[in-house]
Parts: structure tokens; C-alpha cells; sequence
């Protein structure tokens, strides 16, 4: 049996507008990090997520995006809200 979730049970995440060259459509840097399995050392990786934007995001906004459904070919996440605005 599959079990209905709801709305606030989407994944959210917390990243930096790279990108507002598209219409209605930002890329969003998040950045993650981790202790290397092997070396110990700390590594920093960055995902690149394409959100659909009605809110006006600029160039370094940070912003949190909440995962949605397919939008386009790339686009599978929405920006929710911005958090803090660039200088």
C-alpha cells in the first residue's frame, strides 16, 4: 500500500542563485559537505538545480527551492522563497 504524503513532506533545499538569464527559470547553487571516505579530508561539492522562478530571484540571492513535478526537460524544482538578497 503507498502512503499519501503531503505538500510539506517535499524536499527543500538552501542554495545561491547562479543563474537568472532564463525567463521564469533560475539556476541554484547548493553546496554540500562531507569528510572523504578515504583521505579524511573535507571536500566541498556544488549541485547545479534549475527552479522555476515567479518571484523575481536576482544573480547571488540565496534562496530555498522545494522539489515540484517535471516543469520542463531540466526544471524539477520551484523556488519557495528568497531568503536574503544580494548586495
Amino acid at each position: 500500500m503507498v502512503e499519501k504524503t503531503s505538500r510539506n513532506e517535499r524536499k527543500s533545499r538552501v542554495g545561491v542563485v547562479l543563474s537568472a538569464r532564463m525567463q521564469k527559470t533560475v539556476v541554484v547553487g547548493v553546496d554540500r559537505t562531507f569528510r572523504h571516505p578515504g583521505y579524511e579530508k573535507v571536500v566541498r561539492r556544488r549541485t547545479k538545480l534549475y527552479a522555476r522562478d515567479l518571484l523575481g530571484a536576482k544573480e547571488g540571492d540565496k534562496v530555498r527551492v522545494m522539489e515540484a513535478r517535471p516543469l520542463s526537460r531540466l526544471v524539477r524544482w520551484r523556488v519557495v522563497e528568497i531568503l536574503e538578497r544580494s548586495k
